[in-house]
């Protein structure tokens, strides 16, 4: 998991790395008061945020680097301040270079939790990906 441990913005947010599988990963994050709009919500970008962390652990868990080609993300409950919010991401389709992967982010509970949010993420592989060995490659 070298692409985690250099990853700054997933540590500045407080994210941690529960689970990682091949296709799959589990990223959970405290909701604080930095991370709440004027709504006093957790802000919808900080939610993305978890859900690309997830979705970059688990498309990068094959070993080549990967970076997004995109997502969708669709907010179905607000994330609250207190709260702890877990990213369970999995892969639907991987073929060739591109890949497409589901994360569902929940409320408190990893496995039964309410559901805040659905994120679809579409990954590339890059064609020479021997950055993977220097530590510092690129995510999605």
């Amino acid at each position: 998991m070298g692409m985690w441990a250099d990853d700054a913005a997933s540590a500045m947010l407080g994210m941690q790395a529960v689970k990682v599988a091949p296709g799959r990963a589990r990223v959970s994050m405290l909701v604080r008061p930095d991370m709440v709009n004027g709504h006093d919500l957790c802000h919808g970008g900080v939610i993305a945020s978890l859900a690309d962390s997830a979705f970059a652990l688990a498309c990068n868990s094959h070993g080549p680097v990967t970076v997004a080609a995109g997502f969708a993300i669709d907010f179905l409950l607000p994330g609250r301040l207190g709260q702890v919010l877990h990213a369970e991401a999995r892969e639907v389709s991987r073929h060739g270079r591109s890949g497409i992967y589901d994360v569902t982010v929940r409320a408190d509970d990893p496995e039964a939790g309410e559901v805040i949010a659905e994120f679809r993420g579409r990954s590339r592989t890059l064609p020479d990906s021997r950055g993977a060995d220097r530590g510092s490659a690129p995510r999605a």
